[in-house]
């Protein structure tokens, strides 16, 4: 039997096939108990072009502290910040990977609040 992080892998694999077969630049969301991090992959898959996370000294302090990184208007303020990030670099549009992760939630707040700052996906 898998575990829930061997599950949640597996399912993310086909995603990551199907965003490499596109050639595009990929968007990727990591959530743990405590924070969410976000980072903008080339499409060659290598190299991170941007990344924002609520383990940021200042987004912890603009959220209030220690363990107020694991909630909705934590992902929202996380989107907002790499969408503005990956404009800086030069990046438009993006293909969204969820890494296995429910589109809900924490991980929908993140995407939309994107959206929101200008990011096409």
């Amino acid at each position: 039997m898998l575990t829930k992080k061997e599950q949640r892998l597996r399912r993310s694999r086909q995603t990551r096939a199907r965003i490499a077969e596109l050639r595009a630049v990929r968007l990727t969301v990591f959530r743990s108990n405590t924070h969410i991090y976000a980072s903008v992959i080339s499409e060659d898959g290598g190299r991170v072009l941007a990344s924002a996370s609520t383990v940021e000294k200042d987004v912890r302090e603009q959220l209030g502290g220690a363990g107020k990184g694991a909630n909705v208007a934590a992902a929202q303020l996380i989107g907002k910040r790499i969408a503005e990030r990956a404009k800086a670099a030069g990046i438009e549009k993006v293909a969204f990977d969820r890494a296995g992760f429910a589109y809900h939630g924490r991980v929908k707040a993140l995407a939309e609040a994107a959206r929101e700052a200008g990011l096409q996906f």
